[in-house]
């Protein structure tokens, strides 16, 4: 047996991921080869190194933010893709699950999860179905403060029509929902959950439109700004630059937020309403060196004719 190979699958060897035959071949050539011998010794101390590390738990923000990413990531990958290599190559993954101690133990500790999920869903579904209840937060001035660790995603929004009152399914273990009027706190906390977090854009187009009606509350302002910056959907970033329309005057924060997208977003349509908006600033100094810049080379034929003609109206500054 070669020194590279053992060298190679010397780290699975200290994890316990080889087989038994390889694992055999391993013992064998560490026993009469001194140089591996001498780098499984720095293998476990390695080992021991990393396991004497604190283990940082993950904050609420970076959870919801990987579930919005991996829901994207699904909802764009190819039909199909994953389930072949799953079904159709099988020695493929079970190579890779092998050759990667830390995939595996994830896997084992999702399958745990899950199993213990739907026991308890099970359970619940039985005691609903004795007792004929169901679950649902009928009045949210009861009901306890979320946590936005807890809530797995939001299913839907909406707003009794002619209304204040709002309703929000929501996901923990189980589906929930919480209904009250739009300056409810536990409202106002889901909503602004699913404006940032919610992995389905429909959600977040209705949850961004209801918030647009608070734009005074900071912690609104602050989810607007974040969605105009990072959402992927245009509809929820026009969504948001209408709800901050009326602070681009008075707050440069929103002002220079909007000018991000004047000249970075991706959609010429938010490009467009974004430069509606900067107009009455327009002799503001951050704002005409924007106009500036973009009247000289920006490639939307369109936002560059327009940059040119705010400039044209605007006082020459000494």
């Amino acid at each position: 047996m070669k020194c590279d190979w053992v060298r190679q699958n010397i780290l699975f060897y200290v994890y316990n991921e080889l087989e038994d035959d390889a694992r055999y071949e391993v013992e064998q050539h560490l026993a009469r080869c001194p140089e591996c011998a001498v780098e499984l010794k720095a293998t476990r101390q390695f080992q021991s190194t990393l396991s004497e590390l604190p283990v940082s738990e993950p904050t609420p923000n970076l959870l919801a933010a990987s579930r919005m990413r991996l829901q994207e990531g699904l909802e764009t990958a190819r039909q199909g893709g994953i389930l072949q290599r799953f079904i159709l190559e099988p020695t493929t993954w079970v190579r890779q699950i092998r050759m990667a101690p830390s995939l595996a133990a994830v896997i084992f500790m999702v399958g745990f999860g899950g199993g213990i999920a739907a026991t308890y869903n099970a359970v619940a579904s039985g005691r609903g179905a004795v007792q004929g209840t169901t679950i649902s937060q009928g009045n949210s001035s009861t009901a306890q403060p979320v946590e936005a660790a807890a809530i797995a995603g939001i299913r839907s929004v909406t707003q009794e029509p002619n209304s204040n009152r709002v309703s929000i399914k929501y996901d923990t273990l189980s589906t929930q929902e919480a209904q009250g009027p739009l300056n409810d706190q536990r409202i106002q906390q889901l909503l602004l959950f699913a404006a940032r977090n919610n992995y389905n854009s429909g959600v977040r187009m209705d949850s961004v439109d209801l918030l647009t009606q608070r734009p005074d509350d900071i912690r609104v302002r602050e989810a607007l700004m974040y969605a105009l910056q990072n959402d992927t959907n245009p509809g929820v970033r026009l969504k948001a630059l209408d709800g901050l329309s009326g602070f681009v005057r008075r707050d440069p924060i929103v002002r220079d937020g909007v000018l991000r997208s004047l000249i970075s977003d991706t959609n010429s349509g938010v490009r467009l309403q974004a430069l509606h908006l900067v107009e009455p600033m327009k002799a503001d100094s951050n704002v005409r060196s924007v106009l500036t810049k973009i009247s000289k080379a920006d490639s939307n034929v369109s936002i560059r004719s327009q940059a040119r003609s705010m400039l044209a109206q605007t006082p020459q500054m000494d």
